[in-house]
């Protein structure tokens, strides 16, 4: 474990910047390490849904907490891989309440993928699949975590299923938010800003059944489900509303099974976006109305909104406030910023925790070919997230 000492912050403590300063340089002279770091992780594929693969990562960063000292505990999650809690600094007390860094460990670049996009780097930039989205934020996490002696106690929980809903980790999530005073989710940043709000996201599965017949030879006994469900995806359009930032949007559609077979089968993956929780029960509401013109078709539902959503409330713009002035003693131009993406901040959020989000890597390139991380930022954002850690 490698230590850097500066002065403890706390909310009404007045910021000494140069030791802010010092604190970057520190952690700059480690640069090396750090992206052999990133390289190290990156290089283990872990796509969501392989949990053998997933464990593999698990393990490698589990051996990084132990030897900075953490107590760690696995919770196996066989579907989908291990989550990893691990826990640095004094025991938390009724006084002394921790805070929580949060992130993944899966990816969604399936396994061989470093074959056709290999880690690499250039003077600028590294690069390579789950880079930015989020394994640089995982190295940043623990840096920040070993950059000064801790003040207080901090979890770190990395979950295994986050890219496919968190499903199997919401439930651990939420019980051990519930416990902290803030938590620091170490997603990408937004361009340079903090995500101080995101969209809460759902999925409806609307499947219309009808009945088939021989579209030349007995057009009139057939009740087509692929024009039901057309009718039904022009309605669920009109529940858009972009003033309030309520987004919908039929993704996927299959149905039939001949051009000259009226469809007995037609389903759609429908996308929701919202701004405020009370507006999925209204968006509910409205699917569950839906009902097709023909007698003969049936329609049935499923889905609803996954992820609550991250609003912007005081205790979230009250950590905002604190970051803006560590960065600016630093010498940085923090701003916010507002997604309509979805991460698992929007949990700890939905349950009244103050949540900071976006405090990771700072890149392009999210789920995409040329995914990179800026490395000029690494330093900086680090600094700032240790600084973050004390009280």
């Amino acid at each position: 474990m490698h230590e850097m000492c500066y002065k403890t912050f706390g909310m009404n403590t007045k910021i000494d910047t140069a030791q802010t300063k010092k604190l970057q340089k520190k952690i700059a002279a480690r640069q090396r390490e750090i992206i052999a770091r990133i390289q190290e992780l990156v290089e283990i594929e872990s796509p969501s849904g392989d949990a053998a693969a997933i464990n593999r990562a698990v393990d490698t960063v589990t051996d990084w907490c132990m030897a900075q000292g953490a107590e760690v505990k696995r919770h196996a999650r066989p579907k989908v891989g291990d989550i990893l809690e691990a826990w640095f600094g004094p025991k938390p007390t009724r006084a002394l309440r921790p805070v929580m860094i949060l992130g993944h460990l899966d990816t969604v670049w399936p396994m061989g993928t470093l074959r056709q996009m290999p880690f690499r780097e250039d003077v600028q930039r590294i690069y390579g699949p789950g880079v930015l989205d989020m394994k640089t934020g995982v190295v940043m996490a623990l840096e920040a975590i070993a950059a000064q002696p801790l003040t207080r106690p901090v979890v770190l929980l990395l979950t295994s299923d986050e890219e496919v809903g968190s499903r199997a980790s919401r439930a651990l999530i939420e019980k051990i938010a519930a416990r902290c005073a803030a938590v620091y989710v170490l997603e990408p940043a937004q361009g340079l800003a903090y995500k101080t709000s995101r969209k809460g996201v759902g999925e409806y599965q609307v499947t219309v059944t009808g009945v088939a017949s021989h579209s030349g030879v007995d057009f009139e006994k057939g009740h087509s489900a692929v024009l039901e469900l057309a009718k039904l995806i022009q309605k669920t359009a009109g529940f858009c509303d972009l003033k309030r930032g309520i987004t919908v949007n039929a993704g996927v559609v299959r149905g039939g099974t001949r051009s000259n077979v009226i469809a007995a089968e037609a389903s759609a993956e429908i996308d929701v976006r919202i701004t405020r929780m009370a507006q999925a029960a209204m968006l509910d509401k409205k699917f569950r109305a839906l009902r097709t013109e023909d007698k003969h078709c049936s329609i049935k539902l499923g889905g609803g909104v996954n992820r609550p959503p991250m609003e912007r409330t005081p205790g979230t713009v009250a950590l905002f406030r604190r970051a803006q002035k560590f960065a600016a003693a630093m010498g940085l131009k923090l701003d916010e910023a507002s997604t309509g993406g979805g991460s698992d901040g929007n949990f700890t959020a939905g349950i009244g925790v103050a949540t900071l989000d976006g405090m990771g890597a700072v890149g392009i390139g999210a789920h995409a070919q040329h995914e990179q991380v800026e490395k000029k930022h690494l330093p900086q954002r680090i600094a700032l997230i240790a600084a973050m850690l004390q009280e």
